[in-house]
């Protein structure tokens, strides 16, 4: 069987002694070796402080499959930021969302849970761009004018798969809370920033740093961003949009993260402090951790 569904944990072995034969475990060791791993996710969601209603998307779901030979461990994350005033951000951002998730629902999950255990037809990162093209389809039939980001986290195990378009961002967060971006904003101050023309502090007061270059919506073609990654040892993953990481300062990010072990207290804090520096915009967050990682935590 391919690595699309790879096993993510092997079944425990027996404990054996000098000779070979299997010895009782106590209460004691079987709880200490509790299998299997789980994610362990928060998310949280504002309107802010200045706008009226809510144009962001956020959907969180996770399974786990364990039948006693092996441990299929699945995630799928996504946020949108929608853009168009009116109604068509937020319809543009909710439809391809919704999109998303019935088409990797419907071409990878089901198949996780065939009797058969049969194979995708394509690959996971080739599953993710139909998503986006399907969800582009959407977004431009029923949000005329409108458009949105979209950043998508498909985890099977530790692999993790993003695709992305617009200035949402993935982080994978340390124990130490310090934050590696994963992804790469769409935007005009980034294309500057890459230019050399501003620096990174400059971006973040930039007149137009709104601006984005691509996003789903526009009518001429894109390709959006993809590539798969192992979660790193102890690694959390964060997902959010502008609204969080574009008024948050990154020290304060950090902090928050680095103290708040569970992710549902995280998220919970992070979206207080956007709210704090004004929130001026929609906030969206999602936090995911792996439990027995030291960046994860089984309380919730």
């Amino acid at each position: 069987m391919p690595s699309f569904f790879r096993k993510v944990i092997k079944k425990k072995n027996k404990s054996t002694n000098d000779s070979g034969s299997q010895q009782p475990q106590s209460e004691n060791e079987k709880d200490s070796s509790v299998n299997p791993l789980q994610y362990i996710v928060g998310s949280g969601q504002s309107v802010g402080k200045l706008r009226d209603h809510n144009e962001d998307t956020l959907f969180s779901f996770t399974s786990l499959l364990s039948d006693g030979r092996s441990e299929e461990l699945f995630g799928l994350f996504v946020i949108a930021d929608g853009m168009g005033g009116h109604r068509n951000g937020e319809i543009a951002s909710s439809v391809s969302v919704r999109v998303v998730v019935r088409y990797v629902l419907d071409q990878l999950y089901k198949v996780l849970l065939d009797p058969q255990r049969a194979t995708p037809a394509v690959g996971i990162q080739e599953i993710l761009i139909g998503a986006v093209n399907e969800a582009q389809k959407a977004v431009m039939q029923f949000a005329p004018g409108g458009g949105t980001t979209l950043t998508i986290a498909l985890l099977l195990g530790e692999q993790l798969t993003i695709s992305h378009i617009g200035d949402s961002r993935a982080y994978f967060v340390f124990p130490d809370g310090s934050l590696q971006q994963i992804t790469k904003d769409h935007s005009l101050v980034q294309r500057l920033v890459d230019l050399k023309e501003i620096t990174e502090e400059e971006a973040n007061y930039h007149p137009q740093r709104n601006v984005l270059l691509k996003a789903l919506g526009q009518p001429e073609p894109f390709n959006a961003d993809i590539k798969t990654l192992q979660i790193p040892g102890g690694a959390r993953l964060l997902l959010c949009s502008d609204g969080l990481w574009g008024v948050v300062p990154q020290d304060n990010l950090q902090r928050i993260l680095q103290n708040e072990v569970t992710p549902i207290a995280a998220c919970k804090l992070l979206v207080e402090e956007a709210n704090k520096n004004g929130g001026p915009d929609n906030i969206s967050v999602i936090v995911v951790g792996i439990s027995g990682n030291t960046g994860a935590s089984s309380n919730s």
